[in-house]
């Protein structure tokens, strides 16, 4: 595989990832100095070359089995990346979380199934947990109309790349699935309680990826999404929400990701090792029933690492047929489980229990 934006935060732990499993990646991005820096270090090949030349993606990204994308923001960078996989027949995976390229990779369906490749975006942490656990409440209330998804993490924090593409998304701050179409919402629309082994904790309502996935994975019409945030900080993000139209402004994103280029570095690795993600989902149907599901994950970049390394070989083993996937779809609700049991505990409550009537 080919690993492109391999200097990067989440990028490098992919590589480490891939060589702790005795691979070979060849890594790859726009810094010459940094990829060939790492590359010397973990004794693997490399290549440098940008996304604005299509001739030279595709030149970069030749002879390999799959692309594993992970330089962002991806609503500007997947584009030339994915064009350059479908003209080459390369499979292509990615590390998004942003709706708009959900929406775009996962409409080029026809386009991978004629190109004989993969389109399969999300395999990281966005949104690997959270759309295996869209699937499984589907499976367990086949005729759910609503689904929620929320995370909360305990402990962790982001990285430069994640925060330079929340940024990118700005002003728009919310969204969610109404009767089938994505609609916008504004900052801290809604938030609400749920109950979880670490306590009750309030979450937020914000544009995660899987108001695009979920509905592709399931179907269902009406899907909202949330994280964990203290109530004094969801007060405290309505306050500011008429301020919001001024972080639209081209100068103030490059402004704002300045800022975190240069003051953000990313989790450590104690906090990786330590930190926990609880992830909650609920969906009920017309009839006013509802199952209720948790679980929890390692940290978010270690469960990225992990399952964007796997997702990529088992595409590269021809175990996805080609086309556009989400990844629910693409390996099933027990690819969590299969990350290993430091990745995800078993799902409570248990297959087999009873929809309860909808809170």
């Amino acid at each position: 595989m080919l690993i492109y934006g391999a200097n990067g935060y989440t990028g490098e732990l992919i590589a480490r990832e891939a060589v702790r499993r005795g691979l070979t990646p060849t890594l790859a991005g726009r810094d010459e100095a940094a990829v060939a820096a790492l590359a010397q270090s973990l004794a693997l090949p490399w290549r440098a070359f940008g996304l604005a030349d299509a001739a030279a993606v595709t030149a970069g990204i030749a002879g390999a089995g799959a692309v594993l994308h992970c330089a962002g923001p991806f609503v500007r960078t997947s584009r030339p990346m994915v064009d350059a996989c479908l003209a080459t027949g390369i499979h292509y995976l990615d590390i998004t979380g942003e709706i708009a390229v959900f929406e775009s990779i996962l409409a080029r369906d026809a386009e991978a199934r004629r190109a004989g490749a993969v389109l399969l975006p999300g395999i990281g942490f966005d949104v690997v947990p959270t759309d295996c656990l869209a699937r499984e409440l589907q499976s367990r209330l086949p005729d759910a109309i609503h689904l929620d998804l929320a995370f909360v993490a305990e402990g962790g924090g982001w990285s430069r790349g994640t925060l330079a593409t929340m940024i990118e998304s700005l002003p728009h701050a919310g969204a969610m699935r109404r009767n089938g179409r994505i609609v916008p919402l504004p900052l801290a629309a809604e938030s609400m309680e749920i109950d979880l082994p670490v306590g009750r904790r309030t979450v937020m309502s914000i544009a995660w990826g899987d108001v695009a996935t979920a509905f592709h994975t399931t179907g269902i019409p009406n899907i909202r999404t949330f994280t964990g945030v203290p109530q004094r900080e969801v007060r405290l993000l309505q306050r500011v929400r008429p301020l919001l139209p001024l972080a639209g402004f081209k100068p103030v994103k490059r402004l704002l990701q300045l800022w975190v280029r240069r003051t953000v570095t990313g989790p450590s690795a104690d906090q990786r090792r330590r930190a926990r993600t609880w992830i909650w989902g609920r969906a009920g149907n017309e009839r006013g029933e509802a199952v209720t599901v948790y679980f929890s994950t390692a940290e978010g970049y270690a469960l990225t690492a992990r399952s964007a390394v796997e997702g990529a070989l088992r595409v590269e083993a021809g175990g996805v047929p080609p086309g556009a996937w989400t990844p629910a779809r693409a390996f099933g609700t027990p690819f969590l489980a299969e990350l290993g049991p430091e990745f995800a505990t078993p799902f409570v409550p248990p297959a087999g229990s009873p929809p309860t009537a909808r809170r």
